[in-house]
């Protein structure tokens, strides 16, 4: 439900938070605290509930920042050099990959919602993780982009790529995984496979409210 801590969870993974208990494992190394950009670097990536890309910048070049990044490179080494042609050639196959390629010289700031979802998730595909964590990717979406979205999705899966996916299609959501967890206002209330949670009284009531289940 909105309001349950998904984001925040996020937030804590990817090191734009430090949760005020616990620890966070990945890889078998502790990264509780540790910045964003090593976290990227170690291979964790992610979206955002609400895309922001460089707007002025085209669709190729937002990509390019990715892979900048991703190999310690700055602005200066993305322009107008050999390694910048590598670059831009490297961020089309990415956007190809999410089927934003002929949208490639395009401003970011001029795509629609459903191909600003995808340039979203070829930036975080260029850092090449391990795990990626998707933050509503279907939102906002019409039925044909969420279909196509979703196909994506499950690419990314038979690819080997690990996904943690906060999403409130539900129906589209439960057909993509393999375990699902239920937050209610900071707190675990289920967690197993699509089928079982589906069934759980207390998911049913924190979506349907107490009463769900009465005649």
């Amino acid at each position: 439900p909105n309001g349950a801590g998904k984001t925040t969870c996020f937030h804590c993974l990817s090191g734009f938070a430090t949760p005020d208990a616990g620890r966070i494992i990945f890889d078998g190394r502790e990264t509780t605290g540790e910045a964003p950009h090593r976290l990227a670097r170690s291979g964790i990536a992610r979206t955002f509930q609400i895309v922001k890309p460089f707007r002025n910048l085209t669709a190729a070049e937002n990509v390019m920042v990715a892979l900048g990044h991703r190999h310690y490179q700055g602005p200066a080494a993305l322009l107008g050099s050999w390694r910048g042609r590598a670059t831009r050639r490297a961020a089309v196959e990415l956007l190809e990959r999410v089927g934003l390629a002929a949208e490639a010289d395009r401003k970011a700031g001029l795509l629609t919602l459903g191909m600003l979802k995808r340039l979203e998730m070829a930036r975080a595909l260029a850092l090449e993780p391990r795990l990626i964590l998707l933050d509503e990717p279907l939102g906002g979406l019409s039925h044909e982009e969420m279909r196509a979205a979703a196909d994506l999705i499950a690419g990314l899966r038979a690819r080997g790529l690990t996904v943690i996916l906060v999403e409130h299609q539900m129906r589209v959501a439960m057909a993509l995984v393999d375990r699902v967890v239920v937050l209610d206002h900071g707190a675990l209330i289920a967690s197993g496979p699509p089928e079982r949670v589906q069934a759980d009284p207390k998911v049913i009531e924190a979506y349907l409210g107490e009463d769900a289940g009465l005649p």
